[in-house]
């Protein structure tokens, strides 16, 4: 199970399509509209798996996704408009640049006809396109940006690895079973501005140690995210008949630092509510949240029309068996989101207003099903419910065969007394026969036959 995951996963991706591109472009607020879902099965497998001799295993764990029609709400052939990040992210790094150098820009977006906006198919925004532009980055600055030869926000997870994992086995120590020792070789990052959020705490993010508590968290680090995270209980719950306890995301899991002193490591911030990944995104202004920005300062919703915030539909939450610390089932939702605003200079920004536009929101969901989920109930709660009656039933039969042998025990000394009693009555009735018997066979003296011959 560890080596490969029986449950199946899916990614749904939503995007924020913008309606009003133009007028955006002229200062005016952003209006989107979100489609999809568009749903991916996701494979997993472990690989290059190594025994160490401090307690740990290490090993790489490939993804791949294959897109699932009949579960989705449209084709990868979609077209959807959206932010050209290239453009845009390139312009924001190029905020305090000389002015020379942002001329030289706008000139190189028209001449390879690049505009703020793009309207692009779902299959290239997820899996990456090419363009003239991205032939100039990826010839002349390879190190500028981690694709080659196409730009996608998904490309890099498709068919890869993330990262060599090095986590405890816990056959020394039980505690730290599936806790990451190191990641890549580090034992913490160097994206942030403390070494509280640049540790590498918790799990890889797919088992956790057994014997859980309603006071016990859920700590994991992820790659994607650059960071560690940590859910606290919410509820006992049950799937599917197996008991699970229900982890959720804390109100400060993306609060910024005037809020949340912690994640003051995470800044420079924005609003709270929104996380500043640039630093491990080579420097793209991108921002990580709950979709809609939920759990978010409201003025960043209230930004952009066509958002709509709500527990229900945007919350993440991680249901684990708490004996074993198994994930039964999970729903992991996040939001990617741009920054942008008008820079001097550059001429394809226009007269935008500085707004974190959000560009798509996904989920990563996973339940145990099947002959997997039959096994798991079959030993994690049918066979310890048999045990817990047959305990009653043996204390029963041991309780019935005890009052057996009592019942026997006072039946047997009741008939020796019976026998004992009948036994010493027959005894002396015996004797009086015996005492009369030897009476008649007695002489009798001279003088009583005298007087019976007188008589």
């Amino acid at each position: 199970m560890w080596k490969e995951i029986p449950i199946p996963f899916y990614l749904s991706v939503y995007f924020f399509h913008v309606l009003n591109p133009e007028q955006v472009l002229q200062g005016e607020k952003p209006q989107v509209q979100e489609r999809g879902p568009y749903v991916y099965r996701e494979f997993r497998h472990k690989s290059n798996i190594t025994f160490n001799n401090n307690d740990t295993v290490s090993f790489l764990e490939y993804r791949s996704f294959q897109f699932q029609p009949n579960k989705s709400s449209g084709l990868e052939s979609d077209y959807i408009v959206m932010p050209n990040i290239l453009v845009l992210a390139a312009s924001m790094m190029a905020v305090d640049k000389p002015m020379a150098l942002k001329l030289i820009m706008t000139m190189a977006f028209t001449g390879f006809n690049e505009r703020a906006f793009m309207n692009r198919t779902v299959g290239e925004i997820m899996w990456g396109y090419s363009s003239p532009l991205v032939n100039f980055i990826s010839k002349y600055f390879p190190s500028a940006f981690p694709f080659k030869g196409k730009f996608g926000l998904f490309a890099e997870l498709n068919n890869s690895d993330s990262g060599l994992f090095t986590v405890f086995t816990g056959v020394q120590n039980i505690t730290r079973i599936h806790l990451v020792d190191k990641w890549n070789g580090l034992s913490k990052v160097n994206y942030w501005h403390s070494d509280q959020c640049n540790m590498i705490n918790g799990t890889s993010g797919q088992m956790w140690a057994p014997f859980m508590t309603p006071e016990s968290s859920l700590e994991f680090y992820s790659p994607e995210a650059c960071r560690s995270m940590k859910l606290v209980y919410k509820e006992a719950d049950v799937f599917q008949g197996i008991p699970t306890y229900r982890f959720v995301a804390p109100n400060t899991l993306f609060a910024n630092g005037s809020v949340y002193p912690p994640n003051e490591g995470f800044c420079p911030c924005l609003e709270s509510g929104i996380q500043n990944v640039s630093t491990c995104r080579f420097g793209t202004p991108l921002f990580l949240s709950h979709p809609h920005f939920y759990n978010a300062d409201p003025i960043l919703a209230e930004a952009v029309t066509g958002l709509h915030p709500n527990g229900k539909d945007h919350s993440l939450f991680l249901d684990i068996h708490p004996v074993t610390g198994i994930p039964m089932n999970c729903s992991v939702k996040l939001q990617l989101s741009l920054y942008m605003k008008a820079v001097k200079g550059i001429g394809q920004t226009g007269n935008i207003n500085p707004v974190v536009l959000p560009l798509l929101w996904f989920e990563e969901r996973g339940a145990m099903e099947g002959e997997t989920l039959q096994v798991f109930y079959k030993q994690l709660v049918l066979l310890p419910k048999v045990l817990h009656y047959v305990q009653y039933v043996l204390v029963g039969l041991g309780c019935a065969l005890l009052l057996i042998a009592v019942v026997h025990q006072i039946w047997s000394q009741e008939k020796c007394y019976l026998f004992w009693s009948s036994s010493k009555k027959g005894s002396k009735n015996k004797e009086a026969v015996q005492a009369y018997s030897e009476s008649l066979m007695t002489t009798p003296s001279q003088g009583t036959v005298l007087q019976e011959a007188r008589l």
